[in-house]
């Protein structure tokens, strides 16, 4: 799992937000989490293994 956040600023349609918003509510889900997930899926469909960058990055920061 990530340890550190990095802040992320999208442009969205307003109503696209309102949607988006209404069903995270009706999930009990944050749009922030959705968005974790595309991403990661985005990554992973795209071949990028990431966790071998955070691995990497947190085995550099420890040495």
């Amino acid at each position: 799992m990530e340890k550190k956040t990095a802040r992320l600023t999208i442009l969205i349609d307003p109503d696209k937000k309102a949607a988006l918003e209404e069903l995270c509510l009706q999930q009990d889900i944050t749009p922030s989490q959705v968005l974790r997930q595309l991403i990661r899926s985005y990554l992973t469909d795209h071949g990028i293994d990431y966790k071998a960058r955070i691995a990497k990055r947190d085995g550099e920061a420890s040495s």
